[in-house]
């Protein structure tokens, strides 16, 4: 599917692996140690963090993996809060969960300015 904003994507995967390496450990954020039955299925992180599948891009981008087949290491990532990831939805135009998408573009795309 193509979106209507062609870059969103890309720039939503480097917000997220920015915001994993930058943030410290003291600073808000959800630190997540990854378990030997993600390996091969990074979905389930997202499944255990946010409760839902659709935010495999985010699991990716903080594990700095290239692609949905590269085995995630067993590691510690750092992964945005919900409110820290909406607000980097937001400013990137991305939106990864079906429903909150029409038309190629998230639903909250006719509200920006």
């Amino acid at each position: 599917m193509i979106d209507v904003n062609s870059t969103a994507a890309k720039n939503f995967y480097k917000e997220i692996r920015r915001f994993a390496q930058r943030t410290k450990p003291w600073e808000t954020a959800l630190f997540y140690e990854t378990k030997p039955d993600e390996r091969h299925d990074i979905t389930l992180v997202s499944q255990r963090v946010y409760g839902r599948r659709d935010e495999f891009l985010v699991v990716m981008a903080a594990a700095g993996l290239d692609t949905v087949d590269q085995p995630l290491p067993q590691v510690r990532i750092v992964l945005p809060t919900e409110g820290q990831l909406y607000a980097i939805k937001r400013r990137t135009g991305f939106e990864s969960i079906a429903d909150n998408r029409n038309d190629f573009k998230p639903t909250w795309e006719r509200h920006r300015r």
